[in-house]
Order: structure tokens, then sequence, then C-alpha cells
């Protein structure tokens, strides 16, 4: 697989491209035939990593798939957040949104505080408060359904939302950027905190793959 033709594809919105692509790894998930392992999201998902290319990336990200993993918070399901890395998502089930957020620099009465995030690779981050206080302003929702594309540049600030908590599954297409830093909002006075991400074993990774086939394949409601 190859991430610029991926990322062509999914600029030119071909859906069933794509949606083949995710399938062909999903089944080689299901099969054996791939080693890799889920990952359980603090945000409240499930990351399939079928592309790993220096500072390219692609996943499979699996929202409200019963037995997908551990249930997150309703806050930090709703966490305000923003990557340092460049976003092409295509729908490949369901439906997700995304509510952009304006942040407004302000000392006076702030409504949040911006935290830096760090991953380490054994599945903790860090989240380190910044001294940057900010207020926020709610700006413009997007909802995008089965074949739809959608992009988020890095630094955007959003939360991302399951419409009905139904099921839903993205592949999600990431390009990092030189000297950007994931960030995240919490409230002013919050302590520096952690999160874990936690990895599923070969089982339930392979149950999530084979769910997310199934409904791939299932028509729309």
């Amino acid at each position: 697989m190859d991430y610029p033709a991926l990322e062509r594809a999914a600029r030119r919105q071909a859906a069933a491209e794509l949606t083949r692509h995710a399938v062909s790894e999903l089944d080689r998930i299901v099969s054996g035939r791939s080693a890799l392992r889920a990952v359980r999201h603090p945000l409240g998902f499930v990351c399939l990593p079928i592309l790993r290319d220096g500072d390219d990336g692609a996943c499979v990200h699996v929202f409200g798939e019963p037995g997908a993993g551990e249930e997150a918070s309703a806050e930090a399901a709703s966490q305000v957040h923003c990557h340092s890395w460049d976003l092409l998502s295509t729908v490949l089930y369901g439906r997700l949104g995304n509510r952009r957020v304006d942040v407004d620099d302000m000392t006076d009465a702030p409504t949040h505080r911006v935290f830096e995030v760090f991953s380490d690779p054994s599945g903790v981050d860090e989240l380190r408060p910044t001294a940057r206080l900010v207020r926020l302003r709610p700006g413009a929702e997007q909802t995008s359904g089965r074949g739809q594309t959608y992009a988020l540049a890095a630094g955007r600030f959003h939360t991302t939302v399951v419409p009905d908590d139904r099921p839903t599954a993205t592949l999600v297409l990431g390009r990092a950027l030189p000297g950007r830093v994931d960030l995240s909002l919490g409230p002013p006075t919050a302590p520096g905190h952690r999160m874990v991400r936690r990895a599923c074993d070969a089982t339930e990774t392979a149950r999530i793959a084979r769910a997310a086939l199934r409904r791939i394949h299932e028509p729309e409601p």
C-alpha cells in the first residue's frame, strides 16, 4: 500500500478505491496475515494502524462497535484538540461529525488552558500544561457520511462527534508537519496528567476488523 496513492485518491474523492484498500488490510488482519494490533484510544475509538512510512501514516478508526474496547469518559471523548499533522479522512460506514472551535488568546476570564501532548511508544500520552490561556468560540460543524472525505489542517482545534452513537469507521490519512505538537484544551487550573492508549490482543483485533468488514459490506440503512 502506497501513501501517496492513497492521498491522491482521497483528494479526488475516490471512495471506492479507498474502501478497497481498507478492505484488503482488514482482510489481512482477519486471516492472520497481518500482525498489527488495534489500539484503544482515550478519545473513544479503536485505531488499526495499517500503514506507517516516516511522517506519513494511515489508520482505520472504528467507533461504537460493541466489544471494540474501553468506553471513553464523556469528558475525554468530547475533548477539544488539534493535531500536529494534516488529516484526510474517508468515512467507510456510518456518520462522523467534527465541531470546529475557534480559540482566542485571553488572560482575562479564560475558559481553557492549552496542553501539549507528548505520545510515548509505550502507549502513554503525557499532557503538559502551557502558559497559554484561551477562550473558545463555537465554529462550524461538518458531518460526513459513507463515501465522503473531509480534511482537517494541522493546528485546527475541533472535537469529534458520532451522531446517535451509531457504529462508524473511517480511513484516516495523516502527514506530520515538522515543528508541530499535538495540543489539547483543559480547565485553566488543571494540572498535567496522563492518558493511556491500550493495545488489544490478536483475538480482539481480529474481532474488531471482522465487524468492520461486515459493516462495510452492509447497505447503509
